[in-house]
């Protein structure tokens, strides 16, 4: 008997442990089940609670008091639980159009009806009459109600690069040209604060065009967005009249714009600049008009300025035809320093800037110390074209500067400039760029899923071009005696990876091509010069 009981009990002991195992898997699938029936009814309790509210009349004041001193049942105000995969979330959920684009932190302003949208569908925590989420990523804490809100957001961009063969000739001095180096172009914090349509900006940037450890200001302002499409402005803003600069610094094709747009937007407008105006948008055009004044910190540079400068920054843009495979646009920009700043050496005025490659470079275009300055202008066209992956734009501006006639003085010739640039954009994977009507410019492209490559998703990709010229040259010794200015072509090719909506990496190939300038300072380019660059971004954005 016990030569048959042995193998019997042998035998059980494994059939025992699988039926327990199946005993422990059925409990916790019922403790799950009844999780999410837990979960479905506080859905449930908050949305009829919801409604109750709604159609409840408000009590008095003193109805209150007595209200909320008694003990009364709390419903659930805390975080809506989520049953399976959160919606929008995870790396393999296809997402919506506009939120497959990259994060634009200084996009459109949202109205109050807007931004009420925004939050509604965003997943948040509800505390205490405190709703705290991240409507389009970005960290915000609002009021149950939307009437009062405060976001924080974040751009950083690191550039990392270095020059070749931008040697000096004999007789010339070497400039900052550096074989390996690194920037902070862009370390922005967004301070966004709103009362219902009325919203207040802070923007304090930590990053530099030139050299790290510079530390300004990109805006303060207050807008008003009551209006339907209509965003009114106030307060050191950045006036835009380029297609260009619409399309926002996290959204650029190249690590910088062309030469002749940071010319003629530096004018009257730039970042930072004293503003009043405003914008309105409709579906296939907009409009924009701003009076401006000096930059923030202009008098704190120069403790001589003994009259500010003012101007005023116009564009016009239309979308002449949409379909689903086309987009066409069409618009114009002007602007004008009615005067510049006068300071100990009177009105002059100097343009000059790099070879498009943010790295601290010495500047090697230059027109030369303009004096006598009473007026600058500028104004040209701009034009775009997409046909489903693909984007063709291209801008063009004369600059115009008209001189002083002093008593007793000879005569100065007034002068004129010109400068054009023309792009294109291929989106080899994700979605291609589109045309956005709230800002009249095109977008970044789209992310559909997060990177991970084990789920054959990468993000989206595109391939840049473009060609740029700007000539500072028209009569001889307009930069004083012996000083003529000069002109500047940069052929450019490059990548964009978006791995995420909040994350994209840069690389671009610059080859420039500078005329000589006496008025360039050292004597870097005496006789003129050539060179390549090649440069690096790693861009964070919320």
């Amino acid at each position: 008997m016990s030569s048959v009981a042995v193998p019997e009990a042998a035998m059980a002991s494994p059939q025992d442990d699988e039926i327990r195992a199946l005993r422990r898997e059925m409990a916790e699938m019922r403790r799950d089940m009844l999780g999410e029936i837990g979960q479905l009814r506080a859905r449930v309790a908050r949305a009829e609670g919801n409604a109750r509210t709604a159609h409840a009349h408000t009590p008095a004041a003193q109805d209150v008091r007595h209200a909320q001193a008694r003990p009364q049942h709390q419903p659930w105000t805390g975080p809506l639980p989520t049953i399976g995969e959160p919606q929008g979330a995870g790396p393999h959920r296809l997402r919506s159009d506009a939120d497959s684009r990259l994060a634009a932190l200084e996009g459109s302003i949202a109205s109050w009806e807007e931004f009420k949208a925004a939050t509604k569908k965003d997943e948040s925590v509800h505390i205490g009459g405190i709703r705290i989420g991240f409507p389009s990523g970005r960290p915000t804490i609002s009021s149950d109600d939307g009437v009062y809100s405060f976001s924080v957001g974040l751009l950083a961009q690191e550039d990392i690069g270095g020059f070749m063969g931008a040697g000096p000739k004999a007789g010339e001095a070497r400039g900052n040209f550096n074989n390996f180096t690194q920037n902070a172009r862009r370390l922005r914090l967004y301070f966004t604060w709103r009362y219902k349509d009325w919203v207040a900006n802070v923007t304090p940037d930590f990053g530099s065009s030139s050299v790290d450890g510079s530390v300004g200001l990109f805006e303060a302002n207050l807008n008003y967005t009551g209006l339907r499409n209509t965003t009114l402005t106030a307060g050191y803003f950045q006036p835009r009249m380029e297609e260009e600069s619409a399309e926002r610094s996290g959204a650029f094709e190249f690590l910088e714009r062309p030469t002749i747009v940071d010319l003629v937007r530096n004018l009257a407008g730039g970042v930072a600049r004293f503003s009043v105006g405003g914008e309105h948008y409709e579906k296939r055009w907009l409009a924009a008009a701003y009076f401006t004044g000096q930059k923030f910190g202009d008098r704190s540079k120069d403790t001589t300025i003994t009259d500010s400068q003012t101007g005023g920054v116009v564009r016009v843009a239309g979308r002449p035809y949409v379909s689903k495979d086309i987009d066409v646009h069409v618009g114009a920009g002007a602007t004008s320093a009615f005067k510049v700043n006068e300071n100990s050496k009177g009105r002059s005025y100097t343009f000059s800037d790099n070879v498009e490659i943010p790295l601290g470079e010495t500047s090697l275009l230059t027109s030369g110390a303009l004096t006598n300055v009473s007026q600058i202008w500028a104004a040209g066209p701009q034009l775009g074209f997409r046909w489903r992956r693909f984007l063709l734009k291209g801008e063009y501006y004369h600059i115009g500067v008209q001189r002083s006639h002093d008593a007793g003085a000879s005569p100065l010739p007034s002068l004129g400039f010109d400068g054009w640039y023309v792009a294109a954009n291929y989106t080899l994977f994700g979605k291609p760029r589109v045309y956005n009507s709230k800002i009249a410019a095109f977008t970044t492209p789209g992310v559909e899923y997060d990177f991970d490559p084990l789920h054959d998703h990468w993000g989206a990709l595109e391939l840049n071009g473009r060609w740029s010229v700007t000539d500072l040259d028209d009569v001889a010794g307009q930069g004083g005696t012996g000083i003529n200015g000069n002109q500047q072509t940069v052929w450019q090719g490059g990548l964009n990876w978006y791995p995420n909506p909040h994350v994209k990496f840069m690389l671009d190939y610059d080859h420039f091509i500078v005329s000589r300038s006496k008025g360039v300072s050292g004597g870097v380019n005496v006789f003129g010069r050539t060179g390549n660059a090649v440069a690096g971004r790693i861009q964070a954005a919320f």
